[in-house]
């Protein structure tokens, strides 16, 4: 419900309300409706639940003066209602803190994406399935990024817009979680190629990778497509307030899915791992015994964790409000999941060999190219003194 319509029905609802003796006014104040009251007399109202920080158990107050009219701030110079007993400050500061950080990291891993989709761009050399599928990843993550910036910026200026809940609201909030759930799917066709290319040799990377992107993209999609259907046809008036940002029971309906792939990634990893050990066991470097198989075999586990998302098995439930660990749930939630863009563009550009090998090639031609301006410069300015004939009697040999 918007503020017109809240206004709307506050208003219908004071015109039917009648004082018996002076009194003040109905009104609406933006965020809560204030009934006639009574010369002399308090209202009182619960503080709105949709405000950051404010705790909607207790109550905000408004004095009507004994000359029938509203209590005025004088250094205001108008009539309003004194919010401060609404608010929390412990819950506010933690509540700000978070999103800060949760800005602060989502930045950081936006502008890390943007520098690695812009060298996966610029070096051409590098264009495979595995590198496009790459790239798909990156872009995800780094839309989902963009908008939690832009979601965190609109919070923090404008609170009421969650009250107001219009249409654009709405729509951002359900592009914003399609991008979210996009992550998790383009992390499962990571997992799914790798362990494609690695047990099915001979297999057109082609059709592998439309087929990723089938996945990556088709997926989110359809799961967009029968959530919104199932919460705007079937939900009730309290689900489909506050832009569709609280969660409900048709939140399983994404979260199902997340924890498929999850779980398949899990499987696709450990088969990865075998498969990895087994082969290397095979190889010439066998001979080192089990310590160094394990030790490769867990550094590869330890890549991948963050790609095929299995740090978000490590934190499964969420904390119900004012258990002692919620802020330690929220704090190390946020901090995972915003840098997640960040560690993924690391692990799979920063510090990959073919990305660093292009990077140092480019850089050693562009360090050569003033050296050698330099030396055809100093050889055309020789060439000028070098004599074209042979010197005459009496004169020395340049």
């Amino acid at each position: 419900m918007n503020e017109t319509d809240s206004k709307r029905i506050c208003d219908e609802k004071n015109n039917n309300t009648f004082l018996d003796g002076l009194g003040c006014p109905g009104r609406f104040d933006g965020w809560s409706c204030w009934p006639p009251t009574l010369a002399g007399e308090v209202a009182k109202q619960p503080c709105p639940d949709f405000i950051r920080g404010f705790e909607p158990a207790n109550f905000v107050y408004y004095k009507c003066e004994d000359d029938g009219s509203w209590i005025f701030n004088v250094e205001k110079n108008y009539s309003w209602v004194d919010y401060n007993t609404c608010v929390n400050l412990e819950d506010l500061n933690f509540r700000t803190n978070i999103t800060i950080i949760n800005s602060v990291g989502y930045g950081i891993s936006f502008l890390a994406l943007l520098v690695s989709l812009a060298l996966l761009f610029y070096f051409k050399s590098l264009r495979c399935a595995r590198i496009l599928i790459h790239m798909n990843l990156f872009t995800s993550f780094a839309v989902n990024s963009f908008l939690w910036l832009v979601w965190n910026s609109l919070l923090l200026n404008e609170p009421e817009i969650l009250q107001n809940n219009s249409i654009w609201c709405i729509l951002f909030n359900i592009i914003l979680q399609t991008f979210l759930i996009s992550n998790y799917s383009w992390m499962l066709c990571e997992g799914l190629y790798l362990h494609t290319v690695l047990v099915w040799a001979f297999i057109s990377e082609t059709r592998l990778y439309k087929g990723m992107l089938v996945i990556g993209w088709g997926i989110p999609f359809l799961e967009t497509i029968v959530y919104v259907s199932a919460r705007a046809s079937l939900g009730e008036e309290k689900d489909l307030k506050e832009c569709w940002s609280k969660e409900t029971s048709f939140d399983i309906i994404k979260q199902v899915p997340v924890a498929g792939t999850i779980i398949l990634n899990l499987l696709f990893l450990l088969n990865i791992v075998r498969v990895m050990i087994t082969k290397l066991n095979s190889g010439p470097g066998h001979d080192s015994g089990s310590s160094r198989s394990s030790l490769q075999a867990l550094r590869a586990t330890l890549l991948l964790s963050p790609l095929f998302g299995i740090t978000y098995l490590l934190i499964p439930h969420r904390p119900t409000a004012g258990s002692p660990w919620e802020h330690t749930y929220e704090y190390i939630s946020t901090i995972t999941a915003s840098l997640q863009g960040l560690c993924v563009a690391i692990l799979f550009c920063f510090l990959n060999g073919e990305v660093q090998a292009q990077v140092k090639r480019k850089w050693r031609i562009a360090m050569f190219r003033p050296r050698a301006s330099s030396c055809t410069v100093t050889t055309v300015s020789v060439r000028k003194f070098v004599r074209s004939t042979y010197p005459a009697n009496g004169e020395e040999k340049v």
